[in-house]
């Protein structure tokens, strides 16, 4: 059993410059690489109690997405297909030839690119709370996308409004919210946005993949693609933001996937239940064997579904 009090493990926090743009990363520990990737609004701070205690046995590797966290927020592409060229440009200048790739929420759906656009670099696939397997997401996420929004979240996200702590506590429960860490990264996520740059990085990241009427993008008809790369998919019962059922839905349609609910979990299982979320990537990847793409193989599984 993993105990956070027990890791002592030192997380660096580096940077280096690809294609013109500083990237931010968290990087710990030795071993097989695992690469964790956050969702919108969001950074690799999200992943550090995970990292504490994976880090004693596995390279782990959280990167701040272009548009977040400490990366660089440039005018440019958002799309999963780029976010993904960028985690592979990433993996290669830190000499990781192959990851096992794990993503939260939109990371998830990057995961999922991931793996698809690079299946070579790809040991292993893990979707936690992910996006991209169904059209229901939570209205807030919806309404962000709508016409006007550039005017409205920078009066949500200033100084003022974010520190009465009590009063964005209470809105955000009304939406559905739990107390603890939704509440807590839903506000932290919108406090990035009184920064002009997040925040258009913010709304072109989300109109690429939800619309008014919910997400916009769906890999479940390319999770078949994905039989032979062992996956893991994790999600808490009480997700107010990405309905449960959408576990189901990928561990339906990638055949000998894991699939674990957090019952007391909501949209982030890695931060309510840390230990419990790191001992079931640990054994998962202890217990089966890395990925190998074959052409022939997904050639194939293309041709038979034409």
């Amino acid at each position: 059993m993993y105990h956070l009090s027990m890791a002592k493990t030192l997380i660096r926090e580096e940077t280096l410059e690809l294609h013109g743009h500083c990237v931010s990363y968290r990087i710990a520990g030795e071993g097989p690489a695992i690469m964790l990737i956050h969702g919108v609004a969001g950074s690799s701070q999200q992943w550090e109690p995970v990292m504490r205690l994976l880090a004693r046995d596995f390279t782990v590797l959280a990167p701040d997405l272009l548009g977040h966290g400490r990366s660089a927020k440039p005018r440019g592409d958002y799309s999963l297909g780029a976010y993904a060229a960028g985690l592979r440009d990433l993996t290669v200048a830190l000499g990781l030839d192959s990851v096992t790739v794990a993503g939260h929420s939109l990371g998830g759906g990057i995961a999922l690119q991931f793996a698809y656009q690079f299946p070579e670099r790809a040991e292993r696939l893990v979707l936690v709370s992910s996006g991209g397997l169904g059209r229901e997401v939570h209205f807030l996420l919806r309404a962000a996308t709508l016409p006007g929004s550039e005017l409205v979240l920078p009066l949500i996200s200033n100084d003022q409004v974010l520190g009465a702590g009590t009063a964005v506590s209470g809105f955000l429960g009304r939406l559905g919210l739990r107390t603890g860490p939704d509440i807590a990264e839903f506000a932290r996520g919108y406090a990035t946005l009184a920064d002009a740059d997040s925040r258009r990085a913010f709304l072109h990241t989300l109109r690429a993949v939800i619309d008014h009427g919910g997400q916009r993008v769906n890999a479940t008809d390319r999770l078949y693609l994905a039989e032979d790369m062992p996956s893991l998919i994790v999600w808490g019962r009480r997700d107010p933001i990405i309905p449960v059922r959408h576990a189901g839905t990928a561990n339906r349609g990638m055949p000998g996937s894991r699939l674990e609910v957090f019952d007391d979990a909501g949209h982030f299982p890695q931060l309510d239940e840390p230990d419990r979320f790191a001992e079931a990537l640990s054994e998962f990847i202890d217990t089966s064997e890395p990925a190998h793409a074959d052409a022939a193989q997904m050639r194939e599984r293309l041709t038979q579904q034409a």
